[in-house]
Formats: C-alpha cells, sequence, structure tokens
C-alpha cells in the first residue's frame, strides 16, 4: 500500500505526469520525501527540528506559486508528517544501512526526469536541492557555523539525481 493517496482530480491534477504510469507518479510524489530521510539521516539521526523545517518548506512552496510544481507539493504536504514517519519507518534505522537504498531510489528517479516536461523538470529538480539545504541547515552548528554535517555534505548536492538541464 501507498503512503500516497493520489487523487487525479481535477484541483489536484499535474498535467505533466499524466504520461506516467502509476509507480513513476509515486516515485516523483514520494522523491522529496526521500530527500528529506537521507539528509535528516545522514548522521544516524533524524531529529524532530529537521522534520519539522522538512514539513515547513513543504507548506511553503505550495502557497507561493501556481505552478504544477506548487500543486504537487500541496498534495505532498497534505499529512507531511504522518507521511515521512511512514516512509522512515520502512526503510532500516541504521543510517549505514538505510542510506544507500535511499540513494538506489533517488537514482531511479532520472529516467522520470528526462520524459517530462523540461521546464516542470527543472523547477522540481531545484526544489529537490533546496530541500536538501534547507534540512542540512536547519541543526546543529554554532551561531550559524558549520551548520551541515560531515554526513549531510555528502548528500547535499543530491548527486545521485541528475540535473534536467544537462539532458
Amino acid at each position: 500500500m501507498s503512503i500516497f493517496d493520489i487523487r487525479f482530480s481535477e484541483e489536484g491534477m499535474v498535467p505533466e505526469l499524466d504520461r506516467l504510469t502509476a509507480s513513476e507518479a509515486e516515485l516523483v510524489y514520494k522523491t522529496p520525501l526521500l530527500v528529506c530521510v537521507l539528509i535528516a539521516g545522514a548522521d544516524g539521526s533524524i531529529d524532530k527540528k529537521e522534520i519539522k523545517r522538512a514539513i515547513e518548506f513543504a507548506e511553503k512552496k505550495h502557497r507561493r506559486s501556481m505552478s504544477s510544481v506548487s500543486v504537487l507539493f500541496r498534495e505532498i504536504s497534505t499529512d507531511f508528517e504522518d507521511k515521512l514517519k511512514s516512509l522512515i519507518q520502512s526503510y532500516p534505522y541504521e543510517a549505514t544501512q538505510r542510506n544507500p537504498l535511499l540513494v538506489e531510489e533517488l537514482t531511479s528517479i532520472n529516467q522520470i526526469l528526462k520524459r517530462i516536461d523540461p521546464s516542470f523538470a527543472q523547477e522540481y529538480y531545484k526544489t529537490l536541492l533546496s530541500i536538501a539545504e534547507s534540512i542540512a541547515t536547519s541543526s546543529g552548528g554554532l551561531l550559524g557555523y558549520n551548520t551541515i554535517g560531515s554526513e549531510e555534505a555528502k548528500f547535499i548536492k543530491l548527486s545521485m539525481i541528475k540535473d534536467p538541464a544537462g539532458r
């Protein structure tokens, strides 16, 4: 069973995903959460501050514009904390076991990004990078210095996801 109840109503429709299979569309919806879990849990623990930052980011993103990416984030932000917690529980507790699985799953979004509208893919990709940076800087550090830990720094650029602009 999916953590997403993807509704294909007129209001929640993301036309750029029309040509995708249900499992591909689900991965597009799931990827921002995968990024949250990867970055927040890179150091071995996912703290409430990081989850809160991820929730705030998703909620702000869907309010800022009327783009299809914003429509997508409106859907993702509905019950965001529950979706995130459910996803976290579906992966191993230990970061050393969890992170390779997350990286592998995130890599699979590349094939989908090649097949969707280039401007949507680019905005989506940039949003994923923003999520990663937002979470990485949400905890740790002293007076704003060294806020990105070494483990988070390994993943913050999301090197497993190719920039769709470089198709």
